[in-house]
């Protein structure tokens, strides 16, 4: 597996072999999520094929040589409305036939939302997205309490009590009168390490949430998590999709990690030997591409991003949420740089491939000169982002807002659609690690370490 964490002990022969992997991960538009459901996936024990809207449209899924029963599609978190426009009308056309001829969907936050009914989704289930009422409660992030419903898909051992299951900034289902969606999980309440945007609820007194509800109509509460759909499967012709607005593959979370091992033993028939998920920690994550002349912009990109996340830190802009995350402050681009930040030490971990190395001699010289005017315009950005929370009050026309977003877009594209200079780096990177998947045959190199 990739040398994300050497803490992670999966070995070699916990699945049976598979010559052509029944396990794909589609790797379009989901950044920091398509990177953590891999590794996640990969510390189970599984061999997973990333895999690209086009080549499913080009009917993948549908290889006539292998049957379709126990083959899944996973779609990680990540914009469902890009995920779409990369797999285009026939790739949305060949995932539904694929799950109506026996094939499994396991789509997670972004990746469910795709599979719902809606313009330009796949139409698996028949309930819809649901609007929040604000944009508040969009900001919901960390541990949820929830309750397991009595179903095949729920392993007995979590079923009876609270579980504690991750969120990250998700959408909500719209559930609907018609059959056949079994609710597998809904949310009760927060759990400790739950925030909205960068406030930690727990770290408040409680009586000032109703001070704030009577003088302000302000809710802080959560209550808008009581029985909240968090996990919903059902049957689409022959097939199976499972949606969960739960990051079951967060990194050491024991209740989700267990289940989403169930989950993929129960859809592929394939023994698992680990439930573990270990901690993500991208600062002891190893390099596999060699520090020489040729490779230098990237090791360079990864020490101006980390560098921009500890100025952050600094100036109170950013805090270490987790081993793997950055928390920010509302407003801030902390989304455009944890993905561009985890993307770079994804791919260093990985032993570049032939192709790899290929394309990056393609990629170079525009990924260098993109990397020049990242480095002499973000930290300016940031640092205007500082001066402005400080001064804005004194100052209110020394800078003004529009100029200060215009420019932050520019720079880091917006938080839900991505561009900007940061999303010309990822298209990069995230292009060299699927170059780099190793070859998932029996006796092939796999390319990075698998202990």
């Amino acid at each position: 597996m990739p040398e994300w964490n050497l803490a992670i002990s999966a070995k070699a022969g916990n699945t049976k072999a598979m010559p052509h992997p029944t396990i794909h991960l589609l790797w379009d538009a989901s950044h920091i999520w398509g990177l953590m459901a891999w590794r996640a996936l990969t510390a189970l024990g599984l061999s997973i094929r990333l895999t690209k809207g086009q080549e499913i449209a080009y009917g993948l899924l549908l290889g006539k040589s292998e049957p379709v029963r126990e083959k899944l599609l996973i779609v990680p978190g990540g914009n469902a409305r890009a995920k779409a426009r990369a797999l285009g009308s026939d790739g949305l056309a060949a995932i539904r036939e694929f799950v109506r001829c026996g094939g499994n969907y396991l789509g997670i936050c972004g990746g469910a939302g795709l599979a719902l009914t809606g313009e330009n989704s796949l139409g698996l289930c028949s309930w819809s997205r649901k609007p929040y009422p604000d944009r508040l409660q969009h900001l919901a992030s960390g541990h949820v309490l929830a309750r397991l419903a009595e179903n095949p898909l729920c392993p007995q051992e979590l079923q009876g009590g609270e579980i504690s299951l991750p969120i990250w900034w998700p959408g909500r289902f719209s559930p609907s009168k018609t059959h056949g969606v079994d609710i597998l999980a809904c949310a009760s309440k927060r759990d400790n390490d739950f925030w909205l945007g960068d406030l930690a609820l727990a770290s408040m007194p409680q009586a000032i949430f109703g001070i704030w509800q009577e003088e302000y109509g302000l809710d802080l509460s959560s209550n808008f998590l009581t029985d909240m759909p968090l996990v919903i499967s059902g049957q689409f012709g022959e097939g199976r999709y499972l949606l969960s607005y739960s990051h079951l593959e967060t990194p050491a979370s024991p209740h989700a990690n267990a289940w989403l091992a169930f989950l993929i033993a129960e859809l592929t028939k394939i023994s698992l030997h680990t439930t573990v998920i270990p901690a993500w920690d991208l600062d002891k994550a190893q390099k596999r591409w060699a520090l020489d002349e040729n490779s230098r912009p990237l090791h360079e990109a990864l020490q101006i991003t980390r560098k921009l996340l500890e100025l952050g830190v600094a100036q109170h802009l950013f805090f270490r949420r987790t081993p793997w995350l950055w928390g920010w402050r509302t407003g801030l681009p902390g989304a455009a740089l944890n993905a561009l930040h985890a993307s770079l030490v994804g791919l260093l971990a990985v032993k570049p491939s032939a192709a790899a190395q290929k394309a990056w001699s393609a990629m170079r010289c525009d990924f260098t000169r993109t990397l020049e005017l990242f480095a002499q315009s973000a930290e300016e950005s940031l640092l205007t982002s500082r001066i402005t929370s400080v001064l804005g009050g004194f100052l209110p026309h020394a800078i003004r807002h529009r100029d200060l977003k215009d420019r932050q877009l520019a720079i880091f594209g917006c938080p839900r659609n991505g561009g900007g200079l940061v999303g010309e780096m990822l298209k990069v990177t995230e292009e060299l690690i699927y170059l780099s998947q190793p070859d998932l045959s029996p006796q092939a190199d796999p390319g990075f370490d698998i202990h």
